[in-house]
């Protein structure tokens, strides 16, 4: 309770120095709330979403709401390394503009390759008067990995050349905070899968700067914005796990919050995609799903939104959120064999505490007379 008057005030603080500052772009957030035709009902509702979603109290709500307003205070610049721009579309992508994607818009967005119409010298231009106009108040949010093999020449962007390395330390050096967005700038992904031959590394290991890394190929829309609004609301970044993700967004397992575990603790498993056990929503842990593995919440956010994720679509959590994912989940159509992830007991739970009395996750009896007396069918 004390902590959380602590961040109230701290909260207070941080939006009366944003009451204080210019705006930086034209048009209240309301006004393009109105001409979107969303109601302030339909704000309110969003920002008491939010704050529950970053695991606040309800009466946090008001302070979203009015952070919200006031995220055009907020510079932002995007960098895009080696990545595919899934992270981006991610969140900007959208039929009908949802409160989240008017929100991103609406901040100070100085800088980012995929949106901004400047190219070239322009572009380069862009960036350089961002940072020098904001230095040491800008948010830094980004994207892809960071290619060091052959003094990092696999990534060269813009008119100059410049590498990748040189960017990210570059642009980060003068930073209020660094958000990695993706699994490939938070861990490497893809690009770091073994071989690795362009030498691909995490944004974290680059650059000398705490970073908070918003894991997921792509991440969640929400774990994005709801990081944008912990920063615009207390200037500082959220709590993070061993691995830097916020707790509020990667703090459970997907297995224990997923729509089939019911059906994991009962020992129905799926055995053959298109089987009847696939009709009926069996569990997919089988056909290779990581979710007893993987700490994100996919299956309480979802995608699309909030529509569906790929486990209730069909294919199991293939551990995406997680360090080396590409390497250390793979086949993703396989159960894991009994070797740790990451510290992690990789045989999907070991003995359920309820069962036996030891402590770990509490599988049902059907669940572990179907995986360990049987073995698991590969």
């Amino acid at each position: 309770m004390d902590s959380h008057a602590a961040l109230f005030e701290l909260g207070q603080k941080r939006l009366a120095e944003l009451r204080k500052m210019k705006p930086l772009r034209e048009g209240s957030f309301q006004k393009k709330l109105e001409q979107n035709g969303i109601t302030r009902r339909d704000f309110m509702i969003w920002s008491a979403t939010i704050t529950s979603l970053l695991a606040l109290p309800l009466p946090f709500s008001t302070m979203v709401a009015e952070a919200a307003e006031l995220s055009d205070r907020v510079p932002l610049i995007w960098l895009s390394l080696a990545e595919c721009t899934g992270c981006s579309e991610s969140l900007v992508r959208s039929t009908t503009p949802d409160i989240s994607t008017l929100l991103f818009e609406h901040v100070s967005l100085e800088y980012q390759e995929v949106l901004m119409a400047a190219a070239g010298d322009q572009a380069e231009e862009n960036l350089d008067n961002a940072m020098k106009a904001y230095k040491g108040q800008y948010l830094l949010a980004a994207e892809g990995a960071v290619p060091t093999a052959n003094n990092g020449t696999f990534l060269t962007i813009g008119s100059k050349a410049e590498t990748g390395v040189s960017l990210i330390k570059r642009v980060a050096a003068d930073a209020a905070a660094v958000i990695c967005v993706g699994t490939c700038s938070s861990f490497g992904g893809v690009q770091a899968a073994r071989p690795n031959p362009t030498g691909a590394k995490s944004v974290g290991t680059i650059i000398d700067r705490p970073v908070v890394n918003v894991a997921g190929c792509p991440p969640n829309p929400a774990n994005i914005t709801g990081t944008l609004m912990y920063f615009i609301m207390f200037g500082r970044l959220p709590a993070l796990d061993i691995f830097n993700r916020p707790k509020w967004a990667y703090g459970a397992r997907v297995h224990d919050n997923c729509e089939r575990r019911g059906h994991f603790d009962a020992g129905e498993f799926v055995t053959q995609f298109g089987d009847d056990n696939a009709k009926q929503g069996y569990c997919l842990f089988k056909m290779g799903c990581k979710g007893p593995y993987t700490y994100n919440n996919c299956p309480t956010e979802r995608f699309n939104a909030h529509t569906s994720w790929p486990v209730l679509a069909g294919h199991g959590c293939i551990g995406c959120s997680e360090p080396d994912f590409w390497d250390d989940m793979a086949d993703f159509e396989k159960p894991l064999s009994r070797q740790p992830v990451h510290g992690l007991d990789a045989t999907a739970d070991t003995i359920g505490a309820v069962i036996l009395g030891v402590t770990a996750v509490g599988i049902g009896a059907h669940a572990v007379s179907s995986i360990f007396a049987k073995k698991i069918e590969e």
